[in-house]
């Protein structure tokens, strides 16, 4: 028996399973990754103190992290929201620590409605202490404008020089991904040499929570198979189009991406991609 390859997500629960480690955990159970995870924090609106983020103790952490290790090791480890700059420290010594893995870190600081993920004392500790240690990280539009001190990031260009820059922080490539911007769904990554844009058709709905999370989960997971990181992001690039495409909504709030679209309803969306 092949076993499939692993991978640790260190990242929030959502309560309402449609992100962070929900969402990554799903993502790597269809893409034949076996999952494990290391909770951060709970994501969950208390009804009466509205009261958001709960964090997880350092020990918790650690705990979690050393039986995943320990019980089944990893061929990568993905990061997502972490929120607290001793909990992003913490990560990047366990990350440091570890026998090098593939290390996919999605720097999550804004939520699907703006909802801030990230304390304002951790930037600086995410840029300098994570971001190095990655092989590629994957900010949204607004992420990258937070981790460039707030320069403006509106337009396919400002990705392209943002991508540039944030190389400069460490990682081996950058993905910046352009779903918050109009037009067609255009990311950009970087390897140090050269800019690719990976576009596809941009899908109307508004379900689309777990989007960011999924994507970085399924870059991971095609990392782990051995593709190379320009057929890592576009296999997954169209396996989140699809999970968005089919996405859906049980109540009035933004619903989840669908997560088994590609599998169930057997379709992939064409990829353009294209050398800068």
């Amino acid at each position: 028996m092949n076993l499939p390859s692993r991978a640790i997500t260190i990242a929030g629960s959502a309560a309402g399973g449609s992100a962070g480690i929900q969402a990554d955990l799903k993502t790597f159970q269809e893409l034949d990754v076996y999952g494990m995870s290391v909770v951060t924090a709970i994501v969950a609106r208390h009804p009466e103190t509205d009261k958001n983020v709960h964090l997880q103790t350092i020990e918790a952490i650690e705990a979690q992290f050393a039986t995943a290790m320990k019980q089944v090791g990893a061929d990568a480890l993905k990061t997502g929201m972490l929120f607290s700059k001793e909990i992003i420290e913490k990560a990047a010594d366990l990350i440091a620590g570890s026998d090098k893995k593939t290390v996919v870190v999605d720097p999550v600081m804004v939520g699907k409605l703006d909802s801030k993920l990230l304390a304002d004392d951790a930037i600086d500790v995410l840029r300098k202490r994570l971001v190095p240690l990655a092989d590629v990280i994957t900010p949204n539009v607004p992420e990258a404008s937070y981790l460039l001190n707030g320069r403006d990031v509106k337009t396919v260009e400002d990705m392209k020089k943002a991508a540039v820059d944030l190389h400069e922080l460490g990682p081996q490539y950058v993905l910046v991904k352009g779903g918050r911007l109009k037009g067609e769904a255009v990311d950009v990554l970087y390897d140090g040499e050269t800019l690719t844009a990976f576009e596809a058709p941009r899908v109307d709905t508004e379900n689309t929570s777990g989007a960011g999370c999924t994507y970085s989960a399924a870059i991971t997971s095609y990392m782990t198979k051995g593709y190379s990181m320009l057929e890592a992001v576009r296999l997954s690039k169209s396996f989140v189009t699809t999970a968005i495409e089919y996405g859906f909504t049980y109540t009035d709030m933004v619903g989840p991406t669908y997560h088994a679209a590609e599998r169930m309803k057997g379709e992939a969306h064409k990829i353009k991609v294209e050398k800068l």
